[in-house]
């Protein structure tokens, strides 16, 4: 089969790969028919996180089960399904808690498993999909979604997820008004989860027009493009003299986090979801002196996937507008190009 392996940074090829097979009877072979570029790929493709070896690449998929496992009774050949971004066991204290990103078992793609076999990275054609009962979420009366839905069911593998998890976060809830800081496909998706449970105002953060527009889309009422104390300085302004209840920091930078933190009213809670990069420490004395709430992190996909899932279907939110380009996998290369020099705010690819 085919897959991308990332080299080193800005080094990403298309390479043949062995179909994967069954290798333990909790594994099922998903054939996949929608990946995508990652935000967070974006860091090993710049350098900033080290490829110390050739590695399949990609954590976002979505495909047809081909194959199953002895002990594998809830999925079948012919389900379609949706991956979560890791592998989860959903047994452990952490899984049975809803924080399935912490299982004792957890196991991410294009790495190995529990048993240290490898697994496939999800930007390719094929996937082995270790736990798979308690990993995959089946989608239920779909087996060929038209392209629409067939975006918006990858987006629940992580950035709708993510999404919701910074609003969740941030507390966001009917009535409260509501800052995201970060343009990017998880930004976006946290402008429609916020939107989704209730705010009554979304100020989005950006200077871009093709991200602003989708962020309207998805339900903001504002544009805020100032930076830094200007930006903070409009917020206020927007919001009639005070500062945001629920802040979103989708981005990860210490820039991002000293926005977010500058936009929320003293008393109110600031949601984090962007993988840090380094620098981007929550200043406790400011948390002290404000009462600030911060609550995030890496987002629990496998536990959200069911509910947003139900949404997605009823047609009630279409998240896969994030996604302004296609490509074939063989153009992998050119998808983490376009994103890397912002050309593109999220590439679908098709094997």
């Amino acid at each position: 089969m085919r897959a991308a392996i990332i080299h080193g940074p800005r080094d990403i090829r298309v390479e043949d790969r062995d179909y994967p097979t069954v290798q333990l009877p909790t594994d099922v072979v998903v054939k996949v028919t929608a990946s995508c570029v990652c935000g967070s790929d974006l860091w090993p493709y710049r350098g900033m996180k080290p490829t110390r070896k050739p590695s399949a690449i990609g954590h976002e998929f979505i495909g047809v089960v081909e194959r199953v496992g002895a002990d594998v009774v809830a999925l079948a050949a012919g389900d379609f399904v949706i991956a979560p971004f890791v592998v989860s066991c959903g047994e452990c204290p952490q899984c049975k808690n809803g924080v399935t990103v912490a299982c004792d078992y957890l196991a991410g793609w294009g790495g190995k498993d529990d048993a240290g076999l490898p697994i496939d990275g999800g930007q390719g054609q094929a996937v082995r999909v270790p736990r798979a009962e308690s990993t995959l979420v089946k989608v239920p009366g779909i087996t060929d979604p038209d392209p629409a839905l067939r975006a918006s069911l990858l987006t629940l593998s992580d950035v709708m997820a993510t999404g919701h998890h910074a609003a969740l976060g941030a507390k966001v809830s009917a009535g409260r008004t509501v800052v995201v800081v970060g343009d990017g496909a998880v930004g976006l998706c946290g402008v429609l989860a916020a939107k989704r449970l209730g705010a009554e105002r979304i100020i989005a953060m950006s200077r871009h027009a093709d991200r602003q527009a989708i962020a309207r889309e998805f339900g903001a009422t504002d544009i805020v493009e100032e930076r830094g104390d200007d930006g903070a300085a409009k917020v206020r302004e927007l919001l009639g003299g005070v500062l945001a209840d629920s802040v979103l920091e989708c981005v990860g930078t210490k820039e991002s986090m000293e926005q977010a933190l500058h936009c929320v009213r003293p008393g109110g809670a600031l949601g984090f979801v962007g993988v840090p990069t380094g620098g981007a420490e929550i200043p406790l004395r400011y948390l002290f002196d404000t009462n600030i709430s911060v609550a995030g992190g890496m987002a629990p996909a496998r536990t959200y996937i069911p509910e947003l899932l139900a949404d997605v279907l009823a047609g009630t939110i279409n998240p896969g507008r994030v996604f302004d380009a296609e490509m074939p996998l063989e153009e992998a290369a050119e998808a983490y190009k376009a994103m890397d020099e912002r050309r593109a705010i999220k590439v679908l690819l098709t094997p």
